[in-house]
């Protein structure tokens, strides 16, 4: 083979790590960037947070209208800053004499601090204080066996059954197959089994370990007094003719239960008292709380969007170590200050373009939604990544990034920057109108039917019409599906 050197021309486009970083900030959450500029902190000696300017230099009077463009501090280095050296501890004494030791001086010296666990017979631990103190269904029902005296095979069934225990309180398995699944060893038979889902079924919440919502509703009845009004006519109708009253078929509940029109509806306002999903009272998961990337407020007539000082912190160069830095030298010390000095720049104006993006892209929703911010959902207007993109001379992608788990606070609520964007259908005039606010229109129409004849889909669609807006009666359909809205059928009511 013959070896020859060739020139050849091409072009590529390469990602350079500033650019990556830049992208990388630009799609985190408020969470996930505090954790991010939390270990920049740690891992770079240059960033130091602007305890000067981080307190009160952010009023609502320094945000920006929606015509104007938001002024960023420029958060690079400023050679003529003064250092504060105030942050000298003054808690240490002035002098330490050489011969004494530490424990004379300072308390607690076995290095236990003040919140630590001194008594192993206390179960006391810090991180057991992180969570909001909410407990789940499995927590509360194993809390009550535990005070419950069982023998030690009984409560390896109670384990067995309350772990068959789903969130909403239901048993969802069999009884044959939680026995199956029983340990040999412990030689349970099916009657131990039952008698054992009896006593769970006495815990709290009234209701839970129910094998259906029969069993569930008439556990309910249990605990109520017996001299209650109806409470009969409710055991009778759960315990025999659930079935017709799921149906909600009024004229056969009365010809088979031998009950008048006063008495079945009495005893449904009963019913209708209970609760269907006992576990529904515990908290499932621990509270996710937002954190706001942005405000927008109404001031003078006028809407302003202003940044959430808390979401990012201030951070600058420390000069201290900056001025360290020497052009001339080249040894390994200088040349790793430099390094982290160049990454400390590239890390702060990464902070600064993520800023001005979103401010750029919250502003652009608020000039175009701002019919939703002064009358509410049904005036929503169609937006699409697209317009957005055009409007702030952007990518789309980067307006993908940068509206995903990003929140705006409103006087309407806290929102994902992705809900003010939506499809549209046509109207009548050849105009369009968002598919939030026609979900919108389709919550409140159902809000406001009669109870025992609600508004069927092809009855809605035919109103939505009446109104401009063409929609068909399978849009109509899958709207009402997606807010999670029971069909006109099931939503009928007999009272």
């Amino acid at each position: 083979m013959r070896q020859s050197l060739q020139l050849r021309l091409g072009q590529q486009l390469t990602m350079t790590p500033q650019l990556q970083q830049a992208i990388r900030l630009l799609q985190l959450s408020t969470l996930d960037l505090q954790v991010e500029i939390q270990g920049a902190l740690d891992s770079n000696i240059m960033l130091e947070l602007d305890e000067d300017e981080g307190g009160d230099g952010d009023s609502p009077g320094e945000s920006s209208r929606v015509e104007e463009r938001l002024d960023i501090t420029d958060t690079r280095a400023d050679t003529d800053r003064e250092v504060d050296r105030s942050t000298e501890d003054t808690s240490f004494p002035d002098e330490l004499p050489v011969d004494s030791g530490w424990e004379d001086v300072y308390d607690n010296v076995d290095g236990s601090t003040s919140y630590s666990r001194s008594d192993d017979s206390q179960g006391f631990d810090i991180l057991d204080n992180r969570s909001s103190g909410e407990e789940t269904l499995r927590e509360h029902l194993l809390w009550q066996m535990q005070l419950t005296p069982m023998s030690e095979s009984d409560r390896e069934i109670a384990l067995a059954i309350i772990d068959a225990v789903n969130e909403d309180g239901y048993l969802c398995q069999s009884l044959e197959d939680i026995h199956q699944g029983l340990d040999p060893e412990l030689g349970a038979e099916m009657e131990e089994v039952e008698a054992v889902l009896h006593r769970i079924q006495r815990f709290d919440p009234v209701g839970v370990a129910a094998r259906d919502v029969g069993e569930c509703l008439l556990l309910q009845l249990q605990q109520l007094p017996a001299d209650t009004p109806w409470i009969e006519a409710a055991r009778l109708l759960l315990r025999e003719h659930l079935d017709l009253l799921a149906a909600r078929d009024l004229s056969q509940l009365m010809r088979r239960a031998r009950l008048s029109k006063e008495d079945i509806v009495a005893a449904l306002r009963l019913i209708q008292s209970l609760n269907p999903r006992p576990g529904s009272t515990m908290p499932g998961v621990e509270a996710q709380y937002v954190v706001p990337d942005v405000y927008v407020f109404k001031r003078d007539g006028r809407w302003w969007v202003e940044l959430n000082p808390e979401s990012s912190p201030r951070l600058r160069i420390n000069q201290q170590y900056a001025g360290k830095v020497r052009r001339a030298d080249s040894s390994s010390d200088n040349q790793t200050l430099r390094n982290h000095l160049q990454e400390a720049r590239w890390f702060l104006k990464s902070l600064q373009n993520r800023n001005e993006t979103l401010m750029k892209v919250a502003i652009c929703i608020v000039e175009h939604q701002r019919a939703f911010l002064e009358y509410g959902e049904e005036a929503m207007k169609p937006l699409v990544l697209r317009d957005v993109a055009e409007a702030v001379e952007m990518h789309e992608s980067t307006v993908s990034r940068v509206t995903t788990q990003k929140y705006m606070h409103t006087p309407r609520g806290i929102f994902e920057f992705k809900y003010f964007f939506s499809s549209h259908v046509g109207t009548s005039d050849g105009g369009e109108c968002s598919s939030t606010a026609i979900r919108a229109m389709i919550r409140k129409l159902i809000a406001e039917e009669p109870p025992r004849k609600p508004l069927s889909d092809s009855k809605i669609a035919q109103l939505l019409r009446d109104q401009g807006i063409e929609v068909a009666r399978r849009t109509v359909a899958k709207y009402r599906e997606a807010m999670s809205i029971a069909s006109s059928t099931e939503r009928k009511r007999l009272i």
